[in-house]
């Protein structure tokens, strides 16, 4: 049987790829294996089928035979350790991937989280225009840290691995910010990520969900 993911049946970003299941969604379409995908609303997310499955109440999630799993790094991570392509079978260089996938989502995401809850939820709020630039600041250290350790380098150690998908699916959801902008070296790190043809099936999944959803 195929893997059932979960995702957004009405997806906030509007099928732009910004929703997590995006990575979920590359790394099968990365290793040829072919996926289900159950849409849930905002109070199925809530639900407590779904909360048996993800305790956070989020998407997405990955059912695989008797497995269920929650958190996007934690499902790639799985997608690569039982398929080929994803981490290299050095062990060393392996273990360096994982260690980039933590990374895009420890070192790098939370601060574009940062950005997006505090333009969403706190723009009304006195101290908001004082505290942006602060924000702001925080999430392009570890852009200009990125920026120094990839170079001119095609990806961040070697080939392309679960590493750089969880970190161009960081990057891309930053693209919005404008702070990418200062580093071309990272604008075409991410154009790489962009292009690879599994990539653009993902995308495209994806926005098939917000176009049947809003009749587009």
């Amino acid at each position: 049987m195929n893997p059932t993911i979960t995702a957004f049946k009405e997806s906030p970003d509007k099928g732009r790829g910004m929703a997590r299941d995006m990575r979920v969604r590359w790394a099968l379409e990365e290793v040829g294996q072919p996926y289900d995908v159950r849409l849930v609303s905002f109070a199925e997310m809530k639900a407590p089928a779904h909360m048996a499955l993800h305790p956070f109440g989020q998407i997405p999630t990955y059912e695989e035979d008797d497995l269920a799993l929650f958190e996007s790094g934690a499902i790639v991570l799985r997608i690569a350790e039982i398929h080929g392509g994803l981490l290299p079978a050095d062990e060393h260089a392996r273990a360096r991937a994982i260690a980039w996938m933590f990374a895009a989502l420890n070192s790098v995401e939370p601060r574009f989280v940062e950005i997006e809850i505090a333009k969403l939820l706190e723009r009304d709020k006195p101290w908001f225009d004082a505290r942006l630039p602060e924000v702001l600041a925080r999430a392009r250290k570890p852009l200009q840290q990125l920026s120094a350790r990839l170079g001119e380098a095609d990806w961040l150690d070697g080939d392309f691995s679960a590493g750089d998908l969880m970190m161009v699916g960081v990057l891309f959801r930053a693209k919005s910010s404008g702070l990418l902008e200062a580093h071309p070296n990272l604008m075409t790190y991410l154009a790489r990520g962009e292009a690879r043809p599994a990539f653009q099936r993902a995308f495209a999944a994806q926005l098939a969900v917000w176009a049947a959803a809003s009749g587009e």
